[in-house]
């Protein structure tokens, strides 16, 4: 079953994030079916930079795809998070290296660039599984309860930590949710490397917010450079036989 232009950007939104460092062999971005829509489309399991239109896979709130291709382990926490939150049109998860130690140490993330205003409202959460899964779990989010507590831990936001593991991004767009994934990324280096200089001045809500409704209405702009840097060749649609 094809799915026009949300098919499209999600093929390039995964070589994007390869591209730009946010993903690598692991991690996956979705988007919903529209506004208010109980089905997404996701990959099937498979390396990101590898995924094509007839890779993409329907899923509903359950996380259960259409089809009979293996998907991802962890299509849970964009089901959860697309059934808690109603404005989420689309939501990364990856494990880029600058953000994951901001995971596991007293430290958090925090707005220091004005491109990522939209982590200024609060000090950016952390899951910690150990309170759903105990302390042998493989730290993934492979049921709907561990899911749904990652929701939870992002509650309102625009970024979730998540112990040892990684991260989650979300956006009204699946532009926005790959803006923020970027630059979720970009902060937590030039974060590390202020702290490695002094304190840190950190932007308050008030300079987050207001950059962000300024900077963020651009993210279309940062969408066309990144979007021109990779190649998305011709692929068969979405749905198609393989």
């Amino acid at each position: 079953m094809a799915h026009g232009n949300d098919a499209h950007d999600l093929v390039a939104a995964n070589r994007i994030l390869v591209d730009q460092g946010v993903l690598d062999a692991f991690g996956h971005v979705s988007v919903r079916l529209g506004p208010g829509s109980d089905r997404f489309l996701l990959s099937r399991n498979l390396a990101p930079g590898l995924v094509t239109a007839a890779d993409l896979l329907v899923h509903d709130l359950d996380g259960t795809p259409e089809g009979d291709q293996r998907p991802y382990l962890e299509r849970f926490i964009h089901a959860e998070i697309y059934r808690a939150r109603p404005d989420v049109l689309a939501v990364v998860h990856s494990h880029s290296p600058a953000v994951v130690p901001f995971s596991v140490v007293d430290v958090p993330l925090r707005a220091v660039l004005h491109m990522a205003g939209f982590l200024a409202a609060r000090p950016t959460p952390v899951f910690e599984i150990r309170e759903y899964a105990g302390d042998a779990s493989d730290l993934l989010i492979t049921s709907a309860e561990l899911g749904r507590g990652l929701a939870r831990t992002l509650d309102t936001g625009a970024v979730a930590l998540m112990r040892g593991h990684g991260s989650v991004a979300v956006g009204a767009s699946l532009r926005e949710a790959v803006y923020r994934a970027v630059y979720t990324e970009i902060n937590a280096r030039a974060q590390a490397e202020a702290m490695a200089l002094g304190t840190p001045t950190y932007l308050t809500p008030g300079e987050g917010a207001s950059a962000d409704a300024t900077v963020g209405s651009q993210v279309d702009r940062a969408w066309g450079v990144w979007r021109d840097r990779v190649s998305t060749p011709a692929t068969p649609e979405a749905g198609s036989a393989r």
